[in-house]
């Protein structure tokens, strides 16, 4: 039989996870406290549908973060993630303005993809999402994209696929390029997660699926 001509069903993002758009967050910070560490980085990879009906990651937001003011800058946090965050050429913007940057095109992507929020995706996701919602209290803005309690781990992800809980090793394992140079900025982290979500859930469509 011919299937050249057959029309291939492209399943819609909408109707993968009840509603919820998957966006990968990574955030480095000052320490490990949301209420009393900076949140000093912050990026962004939105999960979406390709032609070939396989998530993909979309386009990365991300944004340097100014320290609020009394924040606590913990000298070893700062030395693991080689930030120095008052450093002129990071360009931060302040956190209300940083997170609106973020958010903006999350809200147009869950309008445009028919979902009902967001929901965030990461490597031991609590930390991520604590610090976000740390920061959105104290800008007061009143309403976010995001779930906000729910999320979806990749390390547990990792874990059952692979064996593998550590970002590096779990993205190893998956035949994903790493560089431990690049390591342990928001962007690099958030991306390579986005990598092995999309790999992760791909697999499981294709020999198991839903």
């Amino acid at each position: 039989m011919n299937h050249t001509n057959e029309e291939v069903h492209i399943p819609h993002i909408s109707h993968r996870f009840r509603g919820f758009l998957p966006i990968i967050i990574d955030v480095e910070t000052s320490g490990f406290d949301p209420d009393k560490n900076a949140l000093l980085e912050v990026a962004a990879v939105p999960i979406i549908i390709d032609n070939e009906g396989k998530m993909t990651p979309g386009a990365t937001t991300a944004c340097h973060v100014e320290p609020f003011e009394g924040a606590e800058l913990d000298p070893r946090s700062l030395e693991f993630t080689g930030i120095d965050p008052h450093n002129p050429f990071r360009m931060a913007k302040p956190e209300r303005e940083a997170l609106e940057h973020i958010f903006k095109p999350i809200r147009t992507l869950i309008k445009s993809k028919q979902c009902s929020r967001a929901i965030l995706v990461g490597h031991n996701p609590f930390f991520d999402l604590s610090f976000l919602k740390a920061a959105i209290e104290r800008s007061k803005i009143k309403t976010h994209p995001f779930h906000s309690f729910s999320t979806f781990d990749t390390a547990t992800l990792a874990g059952l696929a692979y064996g593998q809980t550590v970002l590096a090793r779990a993205a190893i394992a998956a035949g994903i390029e790493w560089d431990a140079e690049q390591a342990h900025s928001a962007i690099y982290d958030a991306e390579k997660t986005a990598e092995l979500f999309c790999k992760i859930v791909n697999a499981w469509d294709k020999h198991i699926g839903i």
